[in-house]
């Protein structure tokens, strides 16, 4: 464990060997099984999570009780609620574990006391937040006022790694279709 985020880190800023050793100490290693919860709706948020193996997912459940996929994690993301995190409100998301997964956890007081223990980790997280930030909106213009065949091939084409991981029916609801439509689509759509 520690090797995604000893690579991540790397990508980023450079680190000493004592320094990646300081921020080691700040994570909290958590494995899920298939199927855990790393946060139900109503908790509040304590902590960002890095996958190190694995896959995870956030949603929120309508009165239906249909899922609405909102965020995928896969090996070397970062996944939580921010805004439970930052606000300790309850949260209005679940996120679950898709596969057995190895994570690192990140409380904010953590958080916190690591910015001024490394401050070098400042420059890594505002990357990140920048990187989300900019993900977001991708996410919103890959889905305001494009049909469901738009939205499909903007994923393919800025995640095609996730049709080959996750099941038909979370790939649906992330992009806010049936999983019939989407099974006509990818029927339809010549490079899978």
């Amino acid at each position: 464990m520690y090797e995604v985020l000893q690579q991540s880190l790397a990508k980023e800023i450079n680190l000493t060997p004592e320094e990646f050793e300081q921020v080691k100490a700040f994570f909290i290693p958590k494995k899920l099984r298939k199927n855990q919860f790393l946060l139900q709706e109503g908790d509040v948020c304590r902590y960002s999570a890095l996958v190190e193996k694995g896959a995870l997912y956030s949603y929120s459940t309508d009165e239906k009780g249909a899922k609405h996929v909102v965020q995928f994690a896969l090996e070397g993301s970062f996944i939580s609620d921010l805004f439970s995190l930052l606000t300790g409100e309850p949260s209005k998301l679940n996120i679950e574990a898709f596969e057995d997964s190895e994570l690192l956890l990140l409380t904010q007081e953590n958080r916190d006391r690591l910015l001024s223990a490394v401050p070098r980790f400042e420059t890594y997280m505002r990357q990140l937040i920048e990187r989300a930030y900019v993900a977001l909106l991708r996410r919103v213009e890959g889905t305001m006022g494009r049909t469901a065949e738009e939205r499909y091939a903007h994923l393919l084409q800025e995640r095609p790694h996730l049709l080959a991981r996750l099941p038909q029916h979370l790939i649906a609801s992330y992009l806010g279709i049936t999983r019939e439509t989407l099974s006509r689509i990818r029927s339809q759509t010549p490079t899978r």
